[in-house]
């Protein structure tokens, strides 16, 4: 039987409970608790009250003082000291002394050329196809106007048209997706560019007009993307709209619009809708956005999506995209759709198709992808609960019914730039991601690779509609020639050592197919025309 410890062993057991305390030090913190933890809990629940008013505007004016910082998260050369200054109100001159182009400082043109250089490098196809046909100069005398993202993988597009032989006048179709480094890049190399990012809506058809309204130049092609700038040549300058030789146009937007002059008969010119081209809706549409959602969304909101309830409006190539990278971050996914096709494939690849308002109270992220208008209305912001994440994939700003938030009993707090919170008088707050606009593009960057395929298609387009023989083509909407589609494939697969197999003669005369392509029939598409984006 043991006798009690000896007192010497008391000490030491102490001696060494105090060398441990003082080691790890947080132990002592940790047995300071009670008061501590209770504090914290008082913290937290003051922390989950809606937010008062008091010193949310001084918080966000130190966060973002602006939306029109530079496009690039990771790279900002904007000079923040011209904010207050409008490009307009500027004069600017290139090392040539040129100043036909307005951007937002010429200074910047070192950056976008940077830019602009590294983006060729993932455009391999394109820079192959200016290569290839710049000795021919298939567009000289081409003077084509173009309204497009103003981003380093278009300005490689632009600087094609130019090397083929175009004259290229641009501007942006959207007002905050404009990289000013590039604009400044474009307008040193000689290109008559007009934008900037965030213009405001008068800004942005003056620098549509300035780019068609031009003593001494007339376009004879257009290039564009939403529709805007064909819209604006059509009513203002119906003179100019019968000359030009040919239209393309990228997006669903544009090409509804398109096929509503056709069916009127106003449309007087040929068009290209390359939308609906297989190498921009199974790669532009899909795959750019499988990529480009999650970046934007990371960027503007931190938000992780493990186990967020997310409803995409649409289930068109864009809506596919978007709903399979949410859905491989652990997000619970619901569709909306009006195609039945659609929504079949929807259920078939495992996501529930219900109607906005069934989960609109429920739902943390709602994603509009339709180039629908009022897709998302005030009556279901009003029913969001609070902190709901609200955007636009599609590329039209209608999707979203923004201009019914500008009520006085809202509040706008600009909490990031391309972040607005709208705030409820009862406190809710919905997060409204670049004001209802194109969130890739205006909060993010996109694949270089992906948008080499559709600039390719676009100058093919733009090449094919210029050198038609007369009575080729009508005054109607077209789609570009399947042959050409899979001409701009076979320029991509090299980028991934990629080798065909060759049909032998037999199997050729098997299929009804020549050896060489189109291997698809003319009405191949990947999803219905005017369908869901």
């Amino acid at each position: 039987m043991s006798g009690p410890e000896p007192s010497g062993g008391e000490e030491a057991k102490q001696a060494k409970e105090a060398e441990d305390a003082e080691k790890f030090s947080f132990m002592a913190t940790v047995t300071k608790a009670p008061k501590k933890q209770i504090q914290f809990a008082d913290d937290m629940q003051e922390f989950t009250k809606f937010p008062t008013k008091t010193g949310r505007r001084s918080l966000s004016r130190s966060i973002s003082q602006s939306s029109t910082d530079s496009y690039s998260s990771a790279a900002s050369y904007t000079d923040s000291s011209d904010d207050e200054v409008s490009p307009r109100e500027k004069q600017q001159t290139n090392s040539k002394g040129s100043s036909n182009f307005c951007v937002k400082n010429i200074k910047q043109a070192e950056f976008g050329r940077r830019e602009i250089e590294i983006a060729e490098q993932d455009m391999s196809a394109l820079i192959s196809l200016r290569k290839r046909a710049q000795g021919e100069k298939p567009l000289a005398g081409a003077k084509i106007v173009g309204c497009t993202h103003i981003t380093a993988q278009t300005a490689v597009l632009i600087e094609t048209l130019c090397a083929l032989g175009a004259q290229c006048r641009w501007s942006a179709c959207n007002i905050y997706s404009t990289q000013n480094e590039v604009a400044a890049a474009l307008a040193e190399a000689g290109v008559a560019v007009f934008a900037w990012k965030g213009e405001s809506e008068d800004d942005f058809w003056w620098c549509i007009d300035r780019c068609v309204n031009v003593d001494g130049w007339q376009a004879n092609m257009i290039l564009d993307d939403g529709g805007d700038l064909t819209h604006w040549v059509y009513k203002k300058y119906p003179n100019i709209f019968k000359k030009i030789r040919g239209i393309v146009e990228e997006s669903v937007t544009g090409v509804h619009r398109l096929y509503q002059l056709s069916k009127a008969g106003k449309l007087c010119v040929p068009a290209m809708n390359v939308n609906d081209s297989v190498t921009k809706q199974k790669f532009d549409n899909l795959y750019c956005c499988r990529e480009s959602i999650l970046d934007g969304l990371k960027r503007t909101t931190d938000v992780m999506f493990g186990g967020k309830q997310v409803v995409v409006c649409g289930y068109g190539e864009v809506g596919k995209g978007c709903c399979a990278a949410l859905k491989a971050l652990g997000a619970i996914v619901y569709v909306t759709e009006i195609d039945p096709i659609c929504a079949l494939q929807a259920c078939m690849d495992g996501f529930r198709v219900v109607k906005l308002s069934e989960v609109i109270r429920q739902v943390d992220v709602v994603i509009t992808c339709t180039g629908n208008k009022n897709v998302v209305t005030r009556e279901h912001l009003d029913r969001m609960k609070n902190s709901c994440i609200v955007c636009n994939m599609g590329h039209s700003n209608t999707e979203i019914d923004v201009t019914s938030l500008r009520t006085p009993e809202l509040t706008w707090e600009r909490v990031r730039s391309q972040v607005d919170h709208i705030i409820w008088p009862d406190g809710k707050r919905v997060v409204l991601l670049a004001e209802g606009r194109l969130l890739n593009l205006s909060c993010s960057t996109v694949p270089t690779f992906v948008l080499s395929i559709t600039a390719t298609t676009q100058a093919l387009a733009l090449i094919e509609l210029y050198n038609a023989p007369e009575g080729r083509y009508k005054q109607d909407v077209y789609l570009l020639p399947k042959k050409m589609d899979e001409y701009v494939a076979s320029l991509h697969l090299p980028s991934f050592d990629a080798h065909l197999t060759e049909l032998t003669d037999d199997q050729a005369k098997y299929l009804g197919l020549n050896k060489n392509g189109p291997f698809k029939p003319n009405y191949y598409r990947s999803v219905p025309l005017l369908g869901a984006l």
